[in-house]
């Protein structure tokens, strides 16, 4: 620990500047800090929407890892000539002209998988600047900064990608992969698609949402016990 902080790790200051080490570990926590993708949530209709099927939660997945970490590399890339004012219009066209770009490269091999998409795909720009990924990384050298992007994203699309595979199976007794002629490969699916009646609420968007304030319920229980008074505010 003395490495850490210096010889001044018993001291007065050396504990000061461990115990603001230890806040600002926890404060950028990829998974537990207060500018984590499951503290704020900003992309909660994105989830619930893509969480429907186990194939539209696995394409939005793909997109959020590509306008994240394409998005935070040319933002990095880029830093030094974009202007200081004005630049949310820029990143904004920046992350949908990255986005439409996955759309186009996704639409040749599975059009009409893309067109049960689109609107969630088109949501994922809009997350990736809700989020305030560059914000957090325009101090970082561009390989960190990419990383941390691309957690980010991995956050989400676990999260969405667990949701699915509870929604899906539960609530239509099916489940489904991207491919194929149909857009979509079932890998197995009931017949008429009733699923379990009445926990078939899950395939609904009000199921994702009841799933998920349970889940953030339980992240809230174990998450807070990690923070000293008053580093949640």
């Amino acid at each position: 620990m003395s490495q850490i902080y210096g010889d001044s790790a018993g001291t007065p200051e050396g504990n000061t500047a461990k115990n603001s080490a230890v806040s600002q570990y926890y404060r950028t926590h990829i998974m537990w800090g207060v500018h984590s993708p499951l503290a704020g949530l900003f992309c909660g209709g994105l989830i619930a929407m893509a969480s429907a099927r186990l194939a539209y939660a696995l394409t939005v997945a793909g997109a959020l890892f590509w306008v994240y970490g394409l998005s935070t590399l040319v933002f990095m890339v880029s830093k030094p000539v974009l202007p200081q004012k004005g630049l949310n219009p820029i990143l904004i066209f920046l992350t949908s002209l990255i986005g439409g770009f996955y759309l186009f490269l996704l639409w040749f091999p599975n059009p009409l998988l893309v067109s049960g998409t689109v609107c969630m795909i088109l949501l994922v720009p809009c997350s990736c600047i809700a989020s305030g990924i560059f914000e957090r990384v325009k101090s970082c050298d561009p390989g960190e900064a990419v990383l941390r992007a691309c957690r980010e994203a991995l956050v989400i699309a676990l999260l969405m990608t667990g949701l699915a595979l509870i929604r899906e199976p539960v609530g239509c007794a099916s489940l489904s992969l991207p491919g194929g002629v149909q857009g979509i490969i079932e890998v197995f699916g009931a017949k008429d698609g009733a699923g379990f009646f009445p926990v078939r609420i899950l395939a609904g968007s009000a199921g994702a949402f009841i799933l998920m304030g349970y889940g953030l319920s339980v992240y809230a229980r174990f998450r807070k016990p990690l923070f000293p008074a008053g580093e949640l505010e």
